[in-house]
């Protein structure tokens, strides 16, 4: 892991991680009990949460209410600015491009997320953004913290939808034959 902005970017013990972690995946729960992706953020300061997170784009009828978005709105109404230096992003999930943007334009200086995203990672997987030289601001990425259940959650999560599916199917194959 390299060292961009080094005097803003707080060292944890893997305990704190982990526990920052948990945190995170209590949001994407909530997320799950509202059946959208489960995906959790919060965003800590001085070892406090100043911002949560997660999914609710289903819920609330809005594209960009992601998880982060909604980590960082809660976080600059609570530092009463739109700079979040000397802060961690925590999140369940590798943040897409929309959310490494504003990560980036909160001025977030370090990110640690469990599980990579695939198909739109934009911290790493797919796209790099928050390490990439040519942008103003650069952001510490750690991944991996409670990977396994970061990611789990997301596979129960699909699994989940995939027999809604397929309930849907048998019940209006039934219907239609009676």
């Amino acid at each position: 892991m390299r060292r961009l902005r080094g005097d803003r970017v707080r060292d944890y013990t893997i305990e704190e991680k982990e526990s920052f972690m948990r945190e995170a995946l209590k949001e994407a729960e909530i997320a799950l009990a509202h059946e959208e992706i489960p995906i959790g953020c919060v965003i800590v300061k001085d070892g406090e949460i100043i911002g949560r997170g997660h999914n609710a784009r289903e819920e609330l009828q809005r594209a960009i209410m992601h998880a982060e978005v909604m980590a960082i709105e809660e976080a600059n109404q609570q530092e009463e600015s739109w700079r979040l230096l000397d802060t961690t992003l925590f999140v369940t999930i590798e943040p897409c491009v929309m959310c490494s943007g504003a990560i980036g334009l909160a001025r977030i200086p370090q990110v640690i997320y469990g599980a990579t995203n695939q198909k739109f990672g934009g911290a790493g997987s797919l796209y790099d953004i928050l390490t990439d030289e040519r942008l103003n601001h650069r952001v510490e990425v750690e991944t991996g913290i409670l990977e396994t259940e970061c990611a789990a959650i997301m596979q129960t999560f699909f699994r989940q939808g995939r027999e809604r599916k397929k309930q849907a199917k048998l019940a209006a194959k039934t219907e239609t034959q009676e």
